[in-house]
């Protein structure tokens, strides 16, 4: 009962000890009812209106801050215009020091005298801590909208170009920071870092060690030549393709690897940048990274492996990157199979040993499965009938391939590719591939089965009458998505007479009634 009263005559005290702990001048003659590690009902309740105050203070704080710097601008303006380097040296340490708290970095964002002060003191100084303060500041600024617009109405643009040659880390640290910060959030931004030459400094820039850093350039790279084929030849100019095939070897920091690839993937539909980047050892350092771990940075990859193949045929060391690549004819990925194939059709084109290599990694099959689970979809067809097409001849492996597409029940789906309203650039690889076909004996029965031939005579009279309708109306024979009839007559023609090569053949070709339209073919 003893402790109940006193309990009762102190509640008040540990209420305001509870909520106002810093009034309590002797916390130990308090009588508390708190268990060990659990708190007491008082001091749970006491949490909100603990928040609250330190909010409040922090508002009081902020309001001091804030009206401390407008106070103070004017003032530091004139000071960091001084003629006297010490002064402005110790002014620019003030203001850094205030674009590190919210609310005086508000009023300086407010206030274009002290942001055109910053630019040009960092611009014209030779002192380095002043150069590192003022970049410093800028970088600060440049976390939110209003302080981008600042810098960018000050001029911070070509200032902050200049600052790209500094010998400081910290000040190139900061200056590519900000300006990647315009280049993603500030309209006109790209364009004035690409009149202040930007570009010139920021290539060079990639031979730096320091993989953050080579993050935000290359991004800084990618953001500048997207779109913009003037960027993409003043990279090139300054060693651009080198410099990044260099990065894609030499790290394996996931961000760096990423948006490098990223750079290469706009490069690479760049028909100057294309053979740079194949001659620097390009698809054997994006090969590499086919297997890693990243989904988006073997996407980037595969997409350029395939942008760069049609210049790459020449290009030694591919065994690895070719192997990778049937194993990738598995995936369920679209994108995927789209770059696997693509790239596989163009590196088995006249090269022997890329043909043999693909041949005896099980390539047939993987191309024919490709085909038989990609239906309609004429971006994976087209490559993977091509690529096939490429196998089935002039390489001391194609008699192996011719067999294998039969022995993996790939005829009846190849013929099938010959039905419209299939596009004609799939159907001209087609009758190519069914010609390397017939060249195999052991295929002409199979061919047979899936009618392939009255199929191909049907294509030959169509493909030869509208050939005929031009030259009547004496008119220049149009391209049909970039195929001439003509090229169809003559891949129908040349596939019927390889087949006619077997009895059974010659005789259904007889019965078709085809001779006359031979005679005039």
């Amino acid at each position: 009962a003893d402790m109940e009263a006193q309990l009762a005559m102190t509640r008040a005290q540990r209420v305001r000890a509870a909520m106002y702990p810093e009034t309590v001048e002797d916390r130990s003659l308090l009588i508390t009812t708190q268990l060990e590690g659990q708190q007491t009902n008082v001091q749970r309740l006491a949490e909100p209106s603990q928040m609250l105050k330190s909010a409040i203070v922090h508002l009081i704080n902020y309001q001091d801050d804030a009206e401390l710097a407008t106070r103070a601008i004017p003032e530091l303006t004139k000071l960091l215009n001084d003629e006297d380097p010490v002064v402005v040296s110790k002014a620019a340490m003030i203001v850094n020091q205030l674009s590190k708290k919210e609310a005086s970095r508000r009023a300086l964002m407010q206030s274009p005298q002290i942001v055109a002060a910053v630019v040009r003191t960092m611009q014209s100084t030779s002192d380095l801590d002043t150069a590192r303060c003022t970049t410093s500041i800028l970088h600060n600024l440049s976390h939110h909208r209003e302080g981008l617009l600042s810098i960018f109405k000050s001029g911070g643009i070509p200032a902050l170009v200049r600052m790209l040659s500094s010998p400081v880390e910290s000040v190139l640290f900061y200056a590519i920071t900000t300006l990647h910060n315009l280049l993603l959030y500030q309209e006109g931004a790209k364009m004035a870092v690409r009149l202040a030459d930007g570009l010139q400094k920021m290539v060079p820039l990639l031979n730096k060690n320091n993989p953050k850093f080579l993050a935000i350039t290359t991004d800084c790279l990618q953001l500048l030549a997207y779109g913009n084929q003037e960027s993409k030849l003043i990279i090139l100019a300054n060693g651009g393709p080198q410099a990044l095939v260099q990065i894609m070897r030499s790290y394996n920091y996931e961000k760096l690897l990423w948006t490098t690839s990223r750079v290469l993937k706009v490069l690479s539909v760049c028909p100057s940048n294309k053979p740079a980047i194949v001659e620097a050892g390009g698809m054997q350092a994006l090969g590499k990274h086919l297997t890693s771990s990243s989904p988006r940075l073997v996407q980037n990859c595969l997409w350029t492996l395939r942008n760069l193949s049609d210049v790459a045929t020449k290009q030694e060391g591919l065994d690895g990157v070719l192997k990778i690549l049937v194993n990738q004819l598995s995936s369920d990925d679209v994108n995927v199979l789209t770059c696997a194939t693509g790239t596989l059709s163009n590196l088995t084109c006249n090269n022997s040993k890329n043909k043999t290599l693909v041949t005896q990694s099980n390539g047939v099959e993987a191309l024919i499965h490709t085909i038989l689970r990609a239906g309609d979809k004429e971006d994976i067809t087209e490559p993977a009938v091509c690529a096939l097409r490429h196998l089935t001849s002039r390489h001391p492996e194609a008699e192996m391939a011719q067999n294998s597409v039969r022995l993996n029940y790939g005829i009846p789906a190849i013929v099938k590719l010959l039905n419209q309203p299939n596009q004609w650039p799939l159907v001209k690889a087609t009758i190519g591939l069914i010609r390397n076909l017939a060249l195999c004996p052991a295929n002409h029965a199979p061919l047979q089965e899936a009618a392939v031939i009255p199929r191909l005579v049907q294509l030959l009279v169509k493909a030869h009458q509208d050939a005929q309708r031009h030259v009547a109306a004496g008119t220049q024979q149009p391209y049909t998505d970039g195929v001439k009839m003509e090229e169809i007559v003559e891949g129908c023609t040349g596939a019927l007479h390889i087949l006619a090569r077997d009895p059974m053949n010659r005789m259904e070709i007889f019965r078709l009634n085809t001779i006359p339209l031979f005679v005039q073919v």
